[in-house]
């Protein structure tokens, strides 16, 4: 009966003792001020296109910017970072990387010597890379076993340092295709998820397991790829039929869809299917242009990647099979970039990072200006057209008050030399600095 008696009156005690607990707790540690920083720039591009500002003050309460603008005056016991002749940026987006796959390495070992394990070990370091680089915010378009969910948790958590992240996890492909293992014995397979959906009904199941196991958008691979060994480099791997049944299964899920296309016909297809981005674009025709400008359709192209593999993969021992796409698509693709650039086709800045290395990925603003951007729009395009395409245009990619404050900051002009991007000296993510605080930081 004693016993009964305790058990009974055991959960009053503990919900006493906790309300108690409450209590205290609530008494003893009173909810602390939000943070106040003010920082000062010469020079202020705000991602929105209109003329720089100068003597530029942002201030920033949390991890949210307040005010923007000139001369602004600064509240008493706000900190002070003065970053003197600089000039200020939003953080930049990268709309296409695989951080969650790694640098380049060697082709045979990166298939059959490494896994997902060895990809999610080092992962944190890509991270780190690309948020040193100036790289506030990424689009990771595609990766395996979900270890880029899991990159983001972390980074969300505090636990990693590394960029605001939306997540494909894998991509979505046919059999026979890019997104499978191809030119190898039939007999060799990985016990891993696959990135192979044939038919309607698969590619449905495809995509709702990628957005079960927390996937933001998904990843349609619509054409033949470079990097992998399928003999063309942009036949079409989908049929109409297929495209319109994965755009419209993730459009249930309220996701958009990514979709890897370098060939006309499937770049298309893709684009009549409703997808929000084409990815690469290296052969679109004068038709497809037309389109990506009916339908709102942007283009991410990484036009800066071609110099790279050129130049190393033979070393990395890539097949020659391989190399030789990329000879046959590298030219035309920054040339179709023009000629999308002039048609004024929306475009967002998307480098496919991990092709090379991490942190090298504003070496593409030079080739965007080369090939027919001005710098401002070269700027635009990492900053409030990427946040557009992400659909993250209220959080980020612009200097303007409820945004996040991430900001970014380069010795000279990149107005009048774009390359100044290539050697970011200061970043902050949602109020904190991770790179290059002044010692001068007063109050």
């Amino acid at each position: 009966m004693a016993n009964r008696v305790r058990s009974a009156a055991a959960p009053l005690v503990l919900a006493f003792l906790a309300g108690l607990g409450g209590v205290f707790l609530s008494a003893q540690t009173p909810e602390r001020p939000r943070q106040r920083i003010a920082v000062r720039a010469a020079v202020l591009i705000d991602g929105q296109g209109g003329s720089p500002v100068r003597n530029a003050v942002v201030l920033i309460e949390g991890d949210r910017i307040t005010a923007a603008g000139s001369n602004l005056p600064i509240p008493p016991g706000t900190e002070t970072i003065d970053l003197g002749g600089a000039t200020l940026l939003p953080g930049l987006i990268d709309a296409h990387t695989h951080i969650a796959g790694g640098d380049p390495g060697d082709y045979y070992e990166r298939l059959f010597r490494r896994s997902p394990i060895d990809d999610a070990v080092a992962a944190h370091l890509f991270a780190r890379h690309t948020l040193e680089a100036g790289f506030t915010t990424v689009r990771e378009v595609g990766a395996s076993e979900f270890v880029d969910v899991a990159l983001k948790k972390a980074i969300d958590a505090g636990a990693v340092i590394g960029p605001r992240m939306q997540v494909a996890t894998m991509a979505i492909g046919a059999t026979a295709g890019h997104a499978d293992l191809t030119g190898f014995s039939p007999y060799i397979e990985f016990k891993q998820f696959s990135s192979v959906a044939d038919g309607v009904d698969e590619i449905r199941k495809a995509v709702r397991l990628r957005v079960k196991n927390g996937a933001d958008l998904i990843k349609a691979i619509a054409t033949a790829g470079v990097l992998t060994e399928e003999g063309s480099a942009g036949a079409p791997q989908y049929s109409q039929v297929e495209l319109n049944a994965l755009v419209e299964e993730a459009a249930m899920w309220d996701k958009k869809v990514a979709a890897h296309a370098h060939g006309a016909e499937g770049i298309k297809r893709a684009i009549r299917a409703g997808v929000a981005s084409i990815e690469h674009g290296s052969l679109i025709d004068d038709e497809g242009i037309q389109l990506m400008k009916e339908r709102g359709t942007y283009l991410v192209a990484d036009i800066y990647n071609d110099d790279y593999i050129l130049a190393e993969y033979a070393r990395l021992k890539y097949p020659e099979k391989i190399i030789d796409k990329e000879r046959q698509v590298g030219r035309l693709q920054r040339e179709n970039f023009q000629r999308a650039a002039r048609a004024g086709v929306k475009m967002a800045f998307g480098t496919d990072a991990g092709v090379y290395p991490h942190g090298w990925n504003a070496k593409q603003f030079a080739h965007m200006v080369k090939w027919g951007l001005t710098p401002m729009q070269a700027i635009q395009a990492a900053t409030s057209n990427a946040a557009e395409l992400l659909g993250w245009r209220d959080q980020i990619g612009r200097v303007a008050p409820g945004l996040y404050a991430d900001l970014i900051a380069v010795d000279t002009d990149p107005l009048k030399d774009i390359a100044a991007l290539e050697q970011v000296r200061f970043v902050m993510k949602g109020g904190r600095v991770y790179k290059g605080a002044p010692d001068s930081a007063s109050k």
